[in-house]
Order: structure tokens, then C-alpha cells, then sequence
């Protein structure tokens, strides 16, 4: 069985999501509180193998979900959780222009302030699944992450790579953040520029400079270290996310380079370019 919850802040998507894996098949349950999980997958039907499950704030019994999960694993069920999350920015405007009332919402307490009381709320969760970072996401390239995010294999640790450009933001989602805005940039290359890390003449560029090889080394032996101690402590996901300015040509480039590597160590490793999927 294949159990997928869904949670996170309200107005980051959490309603795309289980709407995309009702669509793959899923069978999904809309906020059902915490402690009914046990009693849902006992009552199910035997060929129900792949359920998703959306908890939010008002699900009664919020702080039993982390013992609920454990109790799934030991029963050798694959339990995936999903964090969806945006900045307070983008929160903001989302329910302004909806007109939507926070579930939160109450007395005198603001938009702004609701929110962030559901942020804390969560807070105690936000370590226990995958996170997305939904702030700057089309609803079209959020589906897509959590197609290939569920599909995936399900078991161990999962590498995700992300490339991303500090000019829009550092990602909420990141575990580790590398900074790559000091080494050449095929920007200032009239040819380049328009291209990404993805093209021919871009890698040949990055390729030949010392200092991206020295920065590659760096991140592949660092992640390399610490990795199994994050597998010793039962992390399913691990998010390094690599930044130059815009998020097109260096990030874009070391973030394909260290994944082929994990991946020619069998480790399961997932790709993506936030800045370019954005474009999309």
C-alpha cells in the first residue's frame, strides 16, 4: 500500500495536489482528521492500494499525525508526506484576490496574521515530509513535481537537486543552499546568454573553468559526507538547492552535474530547474 499525505499552509496548493492524484488513481479523503487515519486504512477496501490523504490546521488531533506515521511504516505501508508551503507574500495576495476567508480567520486577527499562525502551528510537521515551496509555481509545473515526486521509487532516500536564482528568491523547500554567483558567468555572453546550462555551448563554457570544477568538488564531497547521517536519521528526501542569479546557466549546469554523479552511485535522485520549469 501506498499512502501519500498531503499538508501545509492553506492557499499553497494543497487542493491541486490531491486533485492531480485522484487523477493518477489515487483514492483520496479531504481533510480527514489525524486520528481517523488508523480506522480509514483498516476499513478500506484490499484493492485500495493507493490512497492520499489532505490534513490541514482544523484536522482534530493534529499532533498525533507523527506517531499515526510510524505506526503506517511499521505495518510496512510506503508513507509519503508532502509539504506545501509559500512565503507570506504570496499567501497574502492569493487570498486577497479570491476573497477567500482564512480557515484561521477569527475576531480581530488579520489576513497576515493568521497565516502566520497557521505557520506555526505546522511547524512541528514541516520536518517530517517533502516539501514544495509553491510561491512562484503555476498550478501546470506543481503538478508535474508531484507526478514525478509519487511516481518515483518510494523506498530509501531521495536526492533532490534544485537550481534556482537568487533574484527570485532563495526556495522555502531547500535543505542546503550552495551559492554560485562567484564564479563566470555565461550571461555576459551575447551568445550564451539566451540559452541555458542545459545546451551544448554552455557546458563546453562551464566545463573549461577551474573554479566551477573546484565549486562542483566542494557541494558533491560535502553532500557526499553527511548524506548518510541523514539516512541514519530516517530522512526520506534531502533538497540541495544550488543558486547563481537568474537561475539559467551556472546553477542550472552544477545541479545536472551532481545529479548524474548520485545517480551513478544508485542513488535515487530527482531534477529540478525552478527557474526554467517556471518559464514554462
Amino acid at each position: 500500500m501506498q499512502l501519500i499525505i498531503v499538508t501545509g499552509m492553506s492557499g499553497s496548493g494543497k487542493s491541486v495536489v490531491l486533485r492531480l492524484l485522484e487523477d493518477i488513481g489515487f483514492y483520496c479523503v479531504d481533510n480527514l482528521p489525524a486520528t481517523l487515519i488508523p480506522q480509514l486504512i483498516d476499513k478500506l477496501n484490499p484493492s485500495q492500494t493507493r490512497i492520499a490523504i489532505s490534513i490541514d490546521t482544523r484536522s482534530e488531533g493534529l499532533e498525533t499525525l507523527p506517531n499515526h506515521l510510524d505506526d503506517m511504516r511499521q505495518r510496512s505501508i510506503a508513507v509519503q508526506m508532502i509539504f506545501l508551503e509559500s512565503n507570506q507574500e504570496t499567501l497574502v495576495k492569493r487570498f486577497s484576490e479570491t476573497r477567500r476567508r482564512h480557515p484561521l480567520s477569527k475576531g480581530n486577527m488579520t489576513l497576515a496574521e493568521s497565516i502566520q499562525n497557521e505557520r506555526n502551528l505546522l511547524a512541528p510537521l514541516a520536518s517530517l515530509g517533502h516539501h514544495i515551496d509553491t510561491s512562484d509555481l503555476s498550478p501546470n509545473t506543481l503538478r508535474q513535481w508531484v507526478r514525478d515526486l509519487v511516481t518515483h521509487d518510494h523506498h530509501g532516500m531521495t536526492l533532490l537537486f534544485t537550481s534556482f536564482g537568487f533574484k527570485h528568491g532563495v526556495p522555502l523547500d531547500a535543505d542546503f543552499v550552495f551559492d554560485v554567483r562567484c564564479l563566470p558567468n555565461p550571461h555576459w555572453d551575447a551568445k550564451l546568454r539566451p540559452l541555458s546550462g542545459k545546451d551544448l555551448a554552455v557546458l563546453e563554457f562551464l566545463s573549461k573553468e577551474t573554479l566551477v570544477e573546484q565549486m562542483y568538488q566542494d557541494i558533491q564531497q560535502f553532500v557526499n559526507r553527511w548524506l548518510p547521517h541523514f539516512v541514519k536519521e530516517n530522512r526520506h528526501y534531502l533538497t540541495v538547492a544550488v543558486g547563481c542569479t537568474g537561475g539559467q546557466h551556472r546553477s542550472v549546469y552544477l545541479v545536472e552535474k551532481l545529479a548524474a554523479q548520485f545517480q551513478s552511485d544508485q542513488q535515487q535522485v530527482l531534477i529540478r530547474h525552478r527557474e526554467l520549469e517556471i518559464k514554462l
